[in-house]
């Protein structure tokens, strides 16, 4: 973490910003606790889903230094957080966070494993991603997550755009029913349809799959998918039950999403920040003001309100790891 003239102290999980001398900080930013903010937007998003559909998952990804009050797995637990949510995503335990198809540091899976197994032990289940390509590290993610309780999907491509041909099964397939992330031995992360013609396409593939569990955009390209599409895809090829997440960026705004105004990149409004320079179109937002999260949640309009409308299972939160941003 990069600290410049202002002072962080991690006190039971919370972030006093302390400024001494000439302040680098923003006025409206010196004082925020950006880790708290985060954990208290998550909490009001599970308040308000499962208020409207019970038993709606909540699924953060990243962002497992939320777990504790230092952010390390030996850290003591924030059980108001954790109890707010089902599951936690995790991008490169294994594979993926230096390169795809690279194995990821000790020292890296050794600080993500610790917080999963906070999480874990917290009744939060894992569902981790690893970005590798080859045969024999596909498998080894899918057993090496396995041996630990987690659930796992090897993604062969980072665009997640395709349902991998390897293996030509989803991992410990069968056609149990799924109603819990508990019961759920895999999943499909394919969150950009773009390489698919249509539609109809598009749901036909998802269809004729055997995965415990799908995350899908809420989009087909920019078409809305609707209850009757999302009914279409809880039951796996083999006759058992499955669980549609839908993904939703909730640190992040998208220019390429309903909600965007054009005028909003000459004349921002006061939530949206600077464009992410690594993914084009994709603008840090001030995740704790309310005008932010009114385009989440709160009307029938709203991200949240229309996953809940489309009958998914459960929501799956990127960019929970925002707070590194301000902190920074």
């Amino acid at each position: 973490m990069k600290v410049h003239a202002c002072i962080f102290y991690l006190a039971l999980g919370i972030i006093i910003v302390s400024c001494g001398g000439k302040s680098q900080c923003p006025e409206d930013l010196c004082n925020v606790n950006f880790r708290n903010e985060m954990r208290n937007f998550v909490s009001e998003i599970s308040t308000y889903a499962k208020g409207k559909h019970p038993g709606f998952l909540i699924i953060p990804q990243n962002g497992q230094e939320l777990f504790t009050d230092t952010g390390e797995g030996n850290g003591i637990p924030v059980h108001e957080y954790l109890s707010s949510i089902d599951g936690t995503g995790r991008e490169d335990l294994r594979y993926g966070y230096t390169g795809d198809n690279q194995p990821t540091p000790a020292v890296d899976f050794s600080h993500m494993k610790g917080l999963l197994e906070v999480g874990e032990a917290n009744g939060v289940e894992a569902l981790v991603t690893d970005y590798c390509s080859s045969t024999t590290k596909m498998q080894d993610s899918y057993t090496q997550n396995l041996t630990d309780g987690y659930i796992s999907f090897a993604a062969d491509r980072r665009e997640l755009d395709h349902i991998p041909a390897n293996p030509t099964q989803p991992f410990q397939s069968g056609s149990h029913n799924v109603a819990s992330l508990s019961e759920a031995k895999n999943f499909l992360y394919l969150i950009n349809p773009q390489s698919y013609s249509s539609k109809s396409g598009f749901l036909t593939a998802l269809q004729n799959t055997d995965y415990d569990a799908i995350i899908l955009d809420l989009f087909f390209n920019e078409e809305l998918l609707t209850a009757s599409d999302i009914l279409s895809l809880k039951t796996k090829k083999n006759g058992g039950s499955r669980l549609l997440l839908c993904y939703m960026s909730i640190g992040e705004a998208e220019d390429y999403r309903y909600y965007w105004q054009p005028g909003w990149k000459n004349n921002p409004p006061v939530w949206l920040d600077k464009e992410n320079p690594s993914w084009k179109g994709n603008y840090k937002v001030r995740y704790w003001l309310p005008e932010w999260k009114s385009l989440i949640m709160g009307s029938n309009d709203a991200y949240l309100d229309r996953i809940i409308t489309a009958e998914f299972d459960g929501v799956y939160l990127d960019i929970i790891d925002a707070y590194d941003y301000f902190e920074e």
